[in-house]
């Protein structure tokens, strides 16, 4: 089955950069569609990035816009988020999210890895 195990959080103080991982089994992360999520506390869950079945058909929330970078390593079935000049508003845990077909389109989801900004 399909399993995606983020990693890289943690305490980051204002201005700031991390990045962030998302390792995938039981799928290519090459073949699929694939998104980044942010849950604020006591907030819904946000899509922050997506990232289409190419280079150029990925969005970005205005709310990050001009401050995120994604990338993605094949040989390892793992895609990459970073952030630059985190602000306390970026503090959520980060989940990473791709969608599989196989007789319909079915989502999957990691657990999330914790991203705190504060000084």
């Amino acid at each position: 089955q399909v399993q995606l195990v983020e990693s890289g959080g943690g305490l980051v103080q204002p201005g700031g950069s991390l990045r962030l991982s998302c390792t995938a089994s039981g799928v290519s992360l090459s073949m699929y569609p694939a998104n980044w999520y942010r849950q604020a506390p006591g907030k819904e869950r946000k899509l922050v990035v997506h990232m289409g079945y190419t280079d150029d058909s990925t969005t970005y929330a205005d709310s990050v816009k001009g401050r995120i970078a994604i990338s993605k390593d094949s040989s390892k079935n793992t895609m990459y988020l970073q952030i630059k000049s985190l602000k306390p508003e970026d503090t959520a845990v980060y989940f990473c999210n791709v969608r599989v077909f196989a007789t319909k389109w079915v989502d999957s989801w990691g657990q999330g890895t914790q991203v705190t900004v504060s000084s």
